[in-house]
């Protein structure tokens, strides 16, 4: 008998998988008949009544196997669908608790349960379960074609709740008008639409510092020297783009080979380019002869000495309509400094959860290790002075024992 069973489950696969659906569901029927209790046969025979528009057939069906093989969490959800199709609101929660009681991560029931209380019209449950359920599923260009509209829809409703939520926090306490960046993103934050920003080095990492997006430039004794020569670095940025335009060369260049993952788009591209006065600790003395207001003004700030990585300093360029995408720097031992030179309207820079605007000679202090991105959305080409400093916050003593570890991690690397 068994060996007969085994025969007509293969003939009802086969059958099923060449789109025979009659013929499958006679074969599903012929095994159920030969053995009641088989709990493959009744979820199957469950689909097909329930394709068939036959709720209460399914529904037996599927009732049955779910007891036979609870372990199966598409089964439970077959059942859930067609107490649903049956106005059965209680049975089909029950179902949907079944089946994420064989699997908590089984996100399809857990998007059905979403939709069920949204039915039910209780939308801040239906969002919270919502939001889980995006959590726990797939990114959104590996969604299957069946979740796909379902897990838009679930998508749209965590964001209007986010956002509903957030305007609540802010009524709260009074409008985000009085409140810092730091507040305006602990609204963020606990209101779901954006995710805390935390320090990510592709080099050396030094726990425990604060991660500040901007740093305030009063804190800096130099910066009022270097704003003061903008128009004097600007009229040699302007000479060196009319006489050395070769000599700006992409900012992004990876050898052939390399994963390039984000910057497939920028990658050996003039859309953002550069002109380096210094590159990973070494002067270009070239450079720096043709822009001597430039070094000279660089002379009086007290940039960061790592070697094989600081100083830098170099005219950068972003083409109109170009995007730096999201990405984050080597240390936290450095600050990055942009001195905008030349900035159209429509262009925007963004460190973690703080966006600003680059003002002509109004430097900008940030932590380059927090994510960050940059725009220029405009018709005109846009330039800015960067150079790296030392973090504030380490000591002397810290200084040089960053310069002791990154040293011994090349020489390390080299052996």
């Amino acid at each position: 008998m068994t060996a007969q069973i085994d025969a007509l489950v293969a003939q009802a696969e086969m059958a099923a998988g060449e789109g025979r659906w009659a013929d499958a569901e006679r074969l599903w029927g012929d095994v159920a008949k030969a053995a009641p209790d088989h709990g493959l046969a009744l979820h199957r025979l469950g689909i097909h009544a329930f394709q068939r528009g036959a709720y209460l057939e399914a529904e037996a069906a599927l009732a049955r196997a779910c007891t036979l093989i609870p372990q199966d969490p598409m089964v439970a959800l077959m059942l859930a669908n067609a107490r649903r199709e049956l106005g059965q609101i209680e049975g089909e929660f029950a179902a949907l608790q079944l089946a994420l009681s064989a699997d908590a991560y089984f996100y399809p029931a857990l998007l059905a349960k979403g939709a069920l209380y949204e039915r039910q019209g209780r939308l801040k449950l239906a969002a919270v379960t919502y939001r889980n359920v995006l959590k726990i599923a797939p990114p959104e260009a590996h969604w299957p074609p069946s979740l796909a509209p379902g897990l838009s829809r679930a998508a749209k409703l965590v964001r209007d709740y986010q956002e509903a939520f957030a305007i609540t926090l802010f009524e709260a306490v009074g409008g985000a008008g009085g409140l810092s960046g730091q507040w305006q993103e602990a609204i963020s934050i606990m209101s779901g639409q954006t995710k805390p920003y935390h320090a990510d080095c592709n080099q050396l990492q030094v726990p425990r510092l604060p991660a500040i997006p901007f740093f305030d430039p009063k804190d800096f004794s130099w910066v009022p020297g270097i704003e003061a020569q903008t128009a004097a670095i600007t009229e040699e940025l302007k000479s060196a783009l009319e006489r050395q335009q070769d000599a700006f060369q992409p900012y992004i260049a990876y050898k052939p080979g390399d994963p390039v993952n984000q910057w497939a788009e920028l990658n050996h591209s003039q859309r953002w380019s550069s002109l380096s006065l210094w590159r990973g600790g070494v002067r270009d003395e070239a450079n720096l002869a043709a822009c001597p207001k430039t070094a000279a003004a660089l002379e009086e700030v007290e940039m960061a000495e790592i070697g094989g990585l600081c100083p830098n300093a170099m005219f950068s360029a972003l083409a109109p309509h170009t995007e730096i995408p999201p990405h984050h720097g080597e240390t936290n031992a450095r600050l990055v400094v942009h001195l905008p030179l030349v900035v159209p309207n429509n262009c925007l820079y963004r460190v973690g959860f703080e966006q600003r605007r680059w003002e002509v000679g109004k430097v900008l202090i940030f932590d380059d290790t927090l994510e960050h991105m940059a725009r220029n959305d405009s018709d005109e080409l846009r330039v800015v002075l960067i150079f790296d400093v030392w973090n504030p916050l380490l000591s002397r003593e810290e200084r040089a024992l960053v310069q002791t570890l990154t040293q011994t991690a090349r020489q390390f690397a080299m052996e």
